[in-house]
């Protein structure tokens, strides 16, 4: 029976491991193949006709609703460069982000992360987060005014030209005010501020110098021109997203948002915006500002353009009167510190709790587990700090999780090293009883019962894992914080797999062998996968040689698929799992030892190279 459990036990956990690397590793790769074969596949349609009525950016305003992205099939793509060159512009400078913006729509569509590179190199190009229209991939922010069902008011729009009050750039320490007329006695006035951090915000202010009252509508929306590439993990919501009041948070991918085409809701105390893995833009209205609020999906000429957008209650404005109405933009890495972490007693405030946000943490995608990864972040936050390593972290916080379930980990491998020690008396039993497996049951049942032994007790130790696991995963995966954050030697960045290469000898060889079809993504195998597997061998190998020949295959190939289903998951993760089993090697030799259980380590390998004596 034991045996059998044995057997039970590891088919199920290697099936279930098997399951999460198709369902986390191959599933989403696949997906991401055919969505970069449907986006070539669009590209190379031939264009729609353009609509001669379309104007080149936007629609024309239509009653109580921000205005829309239409047909740019006559405007050519030129480079980035060549896009930000067209339009008069005012710099942006702070420590965290560098970029401009265009007098010609006042909209913010230059923005670049200093702090962030492309790759491990510090003299690789920062992060782009913003482009402008005319660029590959336009994505910007915009505010301002619409008018009321049926009015004919001539207000700022994407073509607009405005005039700078003030003088030089925008930097935490001076705001950009900018003013407008528009010749039928509405004057308008936009100012922005920035923090050191991510933090716009846009104040609008408008003067009826005129004879009648005017009825405005302030809004304010993000664009994003084109479908991005996602990586496309289960575990990481990539795409629109929104906590919306007593809707609560709103994700939608962009492949839910291209099927629902637009979704809109009525809500106080809410934010929206488009999130990426590691970066994200949001509207920050007044948490007491009445909203309309929409995620839309629109195709102009084969290209998916995706908008967040909001419009705030109408404002009327009298002859001889003003209006205003404010927000706040948050451009800028997903950084813990500056969003803000809600969890009790230890916590980040951030913006979240500065600006007194609406649950603004969840931009970052702690998951249905938040309860674990949340304070797994936390300790690997403040000891990566501390030592200024996030491996060491990483070493630190297993020791700690081994330290705190020592109790219930003690008490499993005793229970394990008692039932290693009654093994020859159930041995017995068989032989006693070969044909009579019911009596072999309950003779079984009194051993245990007369030893004190628990035999599921053995299953607990691995059970552990797999929330720490998990959250482990979870944290590397989805923290910026674990971005390009070095370890010792080769590892430089802990959120990747191990770049070496067994199947390149380390770089001796020339090519990439990931690149050949069907089955090169299992040809990449890095030295701390090599070591994970053999700690997880000698993990193995502490226990005796199964006597079920079946039992003993699983066992011994265990450790040879772990090393090739982890070889592409993040160091990080690999390293916990090798350092993890060498804990518990330790930790299991020592309880054998304690309950005079014989360690059959070294034995069981030196089995493997001497011949065995005849008998």
């Amino acid at each position: 029976m034991l045996d059998n459990r044995n057997t039970i036990i590891a088919i199920i956990l290697s099936g279930l491991v098997l399951i999460a690397w198709q369902y986390f590793y191959n599933v989403p790769q696949m997906e991401r193949q055919r969505a970069e074969q449907q986006k070539h596949a669009e590209l190379v349609k031939p264009p729609a006709k353009p609509n001669s009525s379309a104007s080149p950016s936007s629609t024309p305003q239509t009653a109580n609703t921000p205005p829309a992205v239409t047909s740019t099939a006559n405007a050519p793509v030129v480079s980035r460069d060549a896009a930000l060159a067209a339009t008069p512009r005012v710099k942006i400078e702070t420590p965290s982000l560098e970029g401009s913006i265009s007098l010609k729509g006042a909209r913010i569509d230059d923005l670049s992360l200093v702090k962030f590179h492309e790759t491990v190199d510090p003299k690789s190009p920062p992060i782009v987060l913003y482009s402008p229209s005319g660029s590959a991939e336009p994505y910007y922010a915009e505010f301002g005014w619409v008018p009321a069902s049926g009015a004919k008011v001539r207000l700022p729009d994407q073509n607009t030209v405005w005039q700078q009050e003030n003088k030089g750039d925008l930097t935490p320490n001076n705001p950009l005010v900018l003013k407008w007329d528009n010749g039928e006695g509405l004057t308008f006035h936009r100012t922005i501020s920035i923090d050191d951090r991510y933090l716009f915000t846009v104040k609008e202010d408008v003067s009826n110098t005129g004879n009648a009252p005017v009825t405005l509508y302030p809004y304010a929306l993000i664009s994003r021109h084109g479908t991005p590439q996602v990586v496309g993990y289960y575990i990481l919501h990539e795409g629109l997203i929104g906590y919306l009041g007593q809707d609560g948070l709103q994700q939608y991918t962009y492949k839910k948002i291209d099927e629902a085409k637009s979704v809109s809701w009525k809500i106080t105390n809410g934010w929206l915006g488009i999130t990426d893995k590691y970066w994200a833009s949001a509207l920050l209205p007044d948490t007491s500002a009445q909203l309309q609020a929409r995620f839309s999906s629109n195709l102009i000429n084969n290209v998916r353009t995706y908008q967040t957008d909001y419009l705030e209650d109408p404002q009327t404005i009298a002859p001889g009167a003003s209006a205003s109405a404010s927000t706040r933009l948050f451009a800028g890495a997903k950084e813990a510190s500056v969003v803000g972490l809600n969890f009790p007693i230890w916590g980040f405030g951030g913006y979240n709790q500065e600006l007194n946000l609406n649950h603004f943490d969840l931009l970052i995608d702690w998951g249905w587990f938040y309860f674990i990864t949340k304070p797994m972040f936390l300790a690997l936050d403040f000891f990566g700090h501390l030592f200024g390593n996030f491996g060491i972290s990483i070493l630190l916080v297993t020791v700690i999780v081994k330290l705190l379930f020592f109790p219930l980990a003690n008490k499993s491998y005793a229970s394990m090293a008692k039932m290693k020690s009654v093994q020859p008396q159930l041995q017995a039993l068989k032989e006693r009883y070969p044909d009579d497996r019911v009596k072999q049951q309950q003779e079984m049942m009194e051993i245990y019962k007369k030893e004190k032994i628990n035999p599921i007790a053995g299953c607990l130790p691995m059970a552990l894992q797999i929330p720490v696991f998990y959250s482990l995963y979870k944290v590397l995966f989805v923290t910026i914080e674990m971005r390009h954050a070095p370890f010792f030697g080769w590892i430089k960045d802990l959120s990747s797999p191990d770049p070496t290469n067994i199947f390149t000898l380390f770089g001796m060889i020339p090519g990439d062998p990931t690149q050949i079809p069907v089955f090169g993504h299992y040809l990449h195998l890095g030295i701390w996968p090599l070591i994970m597997g053999v700690t997880m061998w000698f993990q193995m190998k502490l226990n005796p040689t199964p006597p079920d020949p079946t039992q003993k295959i699983i066992f011994d190939w265990m450790p040879v698929i772990f090393t090739f289903m982890l070889a592409g998951f993040p160091a990080g993760l690999v390293i916990y799992w090798a350092w993890n089993n060498t804990l518990s090697v330790t930790q299991q030799s020592v309880i054998m030892r304690r309950n005079g259980v014989k360690v059959e380590l070294f034995n069981n390998i030196r089995g493997l190279f001497l011949p065995k004596k005849a008998t």
